[in-house]
């Protein structure tokens, strides 16, 4: 049984186009998919937890901010 994913893949094909490929197979945009939707669930998680420390159950946006630059060190930048 194939769970159910929460990001459709023609947004996924987007990305992979704006990296600048011509095309995307099938499975490569599953992969992204996949693979973005984990990034996610761990950001929100630990978003959630450092909400819960702070006494809130609102995750804010500088939750989010922060459990990003936490989990994805090296990656994430001030834009």
């Amino acid at each position: 049984m194939v769970s159910e994913r929460e990001i459709s893949l023609a947004p996924i094909h987007r990305l992979i186009k704006r990296a600048g490929a011509a095309r995307a197979s099938e499975d490569a945009a599953e992969e992204l998919r996949k693979i973005l939707e984990e990034i996610g669930v761990a950001i929100a998680k630990e978003a959630l937890s450092l909400a819960q420390y702070a006494g809130r159950r609102t995750v804010r946006r500088e939750d989010i901010d922060r459990a990003a630059r936490t989990l994805l060190r090296g990656y994430y930048s001030t834009q």
